[in-house]
């Protein structure tokens, strides 16, 4: 039998401005994962270093702050069988031009950076990302 999992998942800036999320919640729903917390919000420098900590002193991170930063998002934790390993898939590879065809990323992503979304990559991640951004699920 399948893991029941929870699961953070961003539409970042660049979706939410070309007013897109409603589309992509739905790929999230018509393949069957439940909604369990959703907020719009606009993040302070502080939030997301601390939510890309494992990236800090890397090449790109200025670039990555500076554009979950830029305007709002929608976080929210999605929940269902084998729910970490199907949002990755649904979602596609980070580089859109290696997502493949049909997924989030290869449908709607900009480039590597304004890629449309981001999910958490294993419980582990899941459980600290879900804390950090919805304290109140505790």
């Amino acid at each position: 039998m399948a893991d029941k999992q929870r699961s953070l998942v961003l539409i970042k800036p660049d979706a939410v401005r070309r007013e897109i999320a409603g589309t992509i919640i739905s790929v999230y729903e018509d393949n069957g994962l439940k909604i369990v917390a959703m907020k719009m919000m606009k993040l302070d420098r502080e939030f997301a270093e601390e939510h890309y900590a494992e990236h800090k002193g890397k090449s790109f991170f200025e670039n990555l702050i500076r554009t979950i930063t830029s305007s709002e998002l929608i976080a929210m934790v999605l929940e269902g069988e084998d729910a970490i390993e199907r949002i990755r898939a649904l979602n596609g590879k980070s580089d859109p031009a290696k997502a493949a065809e049909g997924t989030i990323r290869n449908r709607f992503a900009l480039n590597g950076t304004e890629n449309s979304v981001h999910a958490s990559d294993c419980p582990v991640s899941a459980e600290r990302e879900i804390a950090h951004w919805f304290p109140e699920l505790k």
